[in-house]
């Protein structure tokens, strides 16, 4: 079975750095061919975000809702993600991304936010019901030298924690169907 994964890049200027760390996390966490990606860039559907009549964002949010796997990525703007990306999650009810696994990512230009992506962006993920499977991972911009060992170290991380929630989840009880 391929995992569907979708990296959401809430930068206002598409094929940003912010894409680039989304992306590299994915293929530093995720096994080759165990996967398929797509690359949701919201700059590119800007002047729809607000038009809930837009079948274009529409299907945008059905394919982010039913992901195995969301990277949802932003660059930090006002010691917070960007009001692109808070438009386009504010299209989900409350428990929207409910069986998502999403993992938030903040890129900026030094470390005097870095805890915006766990205290800013994972809140209201888990809001919308998604499961966030650690911290956030902040990544400062001037360090894009050192993107394959920071990048691999976060996913390392996440990796570990993902397993601990296999173990866990393979001594569940079954969940009862609905009626």
């Amino acid at each position: 079975m391929s995992l569907t994964v979708t990296v959401l890049v809430g930068n206002p200027k598409p094929a940003s750095r912010t894409r680039s760390v989304a992306e590299t996390l994915v293929g530093k966490l995720l096994e080759r061919g165990s996967y398929e990606v797509s690359v949701i860039e919201l700059a590119d559907h800007s002047a729809e975000l607000f038009d809930w009549g837009s079948e274009t964002v529409n299907a945008l949010t059905r394919q982010v809702a039913s992901s195995d796997l969301v990277i949802v990525a932003s660059p930090t703007y006002k010691a917070t993600f960007t009001g692109l990306l808070k438009a386009f999650l504010d299209r989900y009810p409350t428990n929207g991304l409910a069986g998502v696994t999403a993992i938030p990512v903040m890129t900026g230009g030094d470390l005097t936010h870095a805890l915006a992506p766990t205290v800013q962006l994972a809140p209201l993920l888990a809001e919308l019901g998604a499961i966030v499977p650690g911290r956030g991972f902040y990544f400062v911009a001037s360090r894009l030298d050192e993107i394959d060992e920071l990048v691999g170290a976060a996913a390392a991380d996440y990796a570990a924690n993902l397993a601990r929630l296999a173990v866990v989840a393979s001594a569940t009880r079954p969940v009862p169907s609905a009626p």
